[in-house]
């Protein structure tokens, strides 16, 4: 059912602190104001059914849903409800998330933009969207992934290297803070996360930014949610000084910085990159408050070409360029590493390391094992103990991975294959031969999160099946440019697809079915209770499938392509499935054949909500 686009709507009064909007020659009331949104409500996101309150549906980021109204017996039955347009020329690139409380749906547009939508209906309640300057540098696209709830407010990033806070019910401005300069690149596209510091009880809003291809220093934040004012921070390249209330306090990792080669002619005394060395935090993090630890993924080194933090005579084994390309386990009292694995070594590929951490746990020889998995984009699928960070497994959940042969599970290291590094530039050459890689730096998997099944025990993994030509080029570092090193030709690797969804064995590496796309996979996934599995497709398709074998049991067309991870909620005793739609991201920016491939689907911006219709039940 199309909906009306109404005004936006104003509070009326503080007593009663109700929505209402003008309609025709009356005041039609819209829901009651909400409740606050409590840490306990936060911790307990991932077990109830009635509000969705985190990114990733819960701390551990399984976007798992117990609701089984909609089920494998019913779900091709399902309808729209209603749908509701983002508006205005802004309609491209929409990879939210949506958030829900209380009746109220609070999604993210791009362009920094936040609507307030009633949930049941459609009907928008407020909206906010952030004056932004001109010379924003955002990487991949202007989007944004999502927002985080907490008290009376909602919280969410925006692309000048801001994070904004508004009511939650009047979606009036409470606290905006600026965190880094704009101008050299600095943004922030994903959704912020609450946790609670288990030793003092306090809630923090935890956040990073984005910005690697600029050659940004990435950081990771903590604030007070009341005020906006930080009160950690922690770098993410080794030798760099993190603070704690507003002061110094450790370096991250070694302060002399022995993964990053020395320099004696630089004021520094370190490589030119280790000033400008990437490993932005720009996904969501999962909180483990058994152990009081934030864990969030760590992105590319900067430059991407590795000869430039490689001594001349130089070894790219033996620089790894910490703390870049991996996970980080992050003591939530003190900003502190407690623990850090790394999937790419010195990453020249940019294959990053910020796709979600899964935390869930499994049995290995009769014990519980806490463990976080993650889908590289190296191609690598990894089981990772979350209290120490120690390799647990890892293994392929692509085809034709070249640049390694697998992942040594002593070491945790990869063991590269011979000429998959590009070569170092010879005296005079502006640009090197090429190599063909795979994956290529979008990825096995890139930011778009998978699902874990409680019910099935399988994760399912929007993957690609891709390829490049790799290059390297001269590079060097100028405030606000593309900071890179290195030139690429995204290439199709078969003829019959590019996406493939995985359902994967995370103990075996088992791969217990596939479903196969003609266009890239840039959606993330959604698990329920009802034996259904969904997800969107770069052609506008929302799709569901029996999460058991993988079997397609309904589908739905949007108008446009389908980047963003649906969530699920019931109310008044039904069960909704929303999605945001509109197609752009990476893929049509930096994508090369993929990118030409992909010009036919049109642009949009709308949030979809689909649900059983009330026969269904007769």
């Amino acid at each position: 059912m199309k909906t009306t686009r109404l005004p936006a709507l104003k509070p009326v009064s503080q007593a009663i602190r109700s929505l209402v909007f003008a309609a025709g020659l009356g005041l039609v009331a819209g829901p009651a104001a909400a409740t606050p949104v409590t840490w306990e409500d936060i911790a307990n996101d991932h077990m109830t059914t009635n509000n969705v309150l985190m990114y990733g549906l819960g701390t551990n980021a399984q976007r798992y849903s117990p609701l089984n109204m909609v089920n494998d017996e019913n779900v091709f039955k399902l309808t729209p409800a209603w749908s509701f347009s983002f508006g205005d020329e802004k309609q491209r690139g929409q990879e939210s998330q949506a958030i829900v409380h209380d009746g109220v749906i609070y999604v993210t547009g791009s362009y920094s933009r936040m609507f307030a939508l009633d949930a049941k209906t459609g009907r928008r309640l407020w909206s906010y969207s952030h004056r932004l300057p001109d010379d924003i540098r955002p990487c991949c696209d202007v989007v944004n992934r999502g927002a985080a709830i907490y008290g009376d407010k909602v919280f969410f990033g925006t692309l000048d290297a801001g994070i904004v806070a508004l009511n939650k019910d009047t979606g009036k401005v409470v606290w905006r803070k600026k965190f880094a300069d704009h101008k050299a690149g600095y943004t922030m596209t994903g959704a912020p996360t609450i946790v609670q510091d288990q030793a003092t009880g306090r809630a923090l809003l935890i956040h990073g930014s984005s910005g690697d291809e600029f050659g940004v220093v990435g950081q990771l934040f903590a604030r007070d949610p009341e005020t906006g004012e930080e009160v950690w921070m922690r770098p993410f390249v080794e030798g760099h000084m993190g603070r704690l209330n507003g002061e110094d306090s450790t370096p991250t990792g070694d302060v002399k910085a022995p993964s990053w080669p020395d320099d004696p002619n630089s004021p520094t005394g370190k490589v030119e990159a280790w000033s400008h060395g990437g490993g932005a935090p720009w996904q969501s993090a999962s909180f483990d408050a058994a152990t009081n630890t934030i864990i969030i993924g760590a992105g590319n080194p900067a430059p991407w070409n590795g000869w430039a933090r490689t001594p001349e005579d130089g070894n790219p084994n033996d620089y790894d360029s910490l703390y870049t390309s991996g996970q980080v386990g992050v003591d939530a009292t003190t900003g502190e590493v407690k623990w850090f694995y790394q999937h790419t070594p010195n990453d020249t590929w940019d294959f990053s390391g910020n796709n979600e951490l899964v935390l869930f746990d499994y049995e290995q020889d009769g014990e519980k094992v806490p463990a976080t998995a993650h889908a590289d984009r190296n191609g690598f699928f990894y089981v990772v103990n979350r209290e120490d960070g120690k390799l647990m497994n890892a293994f392929p959940f692509v085809d034709n991975i070249t640049w390694a042969s697998g992942i040594d599970l002593e070491t945790g290291r990869p063991i590269e294959n011979a000429g998959q590094r590009p070569p170092r530039l010879e005296e005079g050459q502006e640009r090197s031969e090429a190599i063909e890689v795979s994956p290529p730096f979008l990825g096995g998997k890139n930011w778009n999160p998978m699902a874990y099944s409680r019910d099935t025990g399988l994760f399912y993994v929007p993957a690609n099946h891709w390829k490049e030509d790799y290059w390297t080029e001269e590079v060097s570092y100028t405030k606000g440019s593309a900071y890179l090193g290195m030139g690429f030709r995204i290439k199709r690797m078969y003829d019959d697809h590019v996406g493939i969804l995985r359902a994967m064995d995370p103990q075996t590496g088992r791969v217990a079915w596939e479903h196969k796309e003609p266009l890239p996979l840039w959606a993330g996934v959604l698990a329920t209770g009802g034996n259904l599995v969904f997800t969107g497709t770069g052609d506008g398709y929302f799709k569901a499938f029996n999460a058991e074998t993988g079997e397609q049991l309904w589908q739905f067309q949007t108008g446009t392509g389908i980047i963003s991870p649906p969530i699920t909620w019931e109310q008044d005793g039904e069960q909704y499935i929303g999605v945001t739609t509109g197609y752009g991201g990476a893929v049509p920016l930096w994508g090369g054949d993929m990118a030409e491939l992909t010009k036919p689907v049109a642009q949009g911006g709308s949030f979809w909500v689909f649900k059983l219709p009330s026969w269904a039940n007769e």
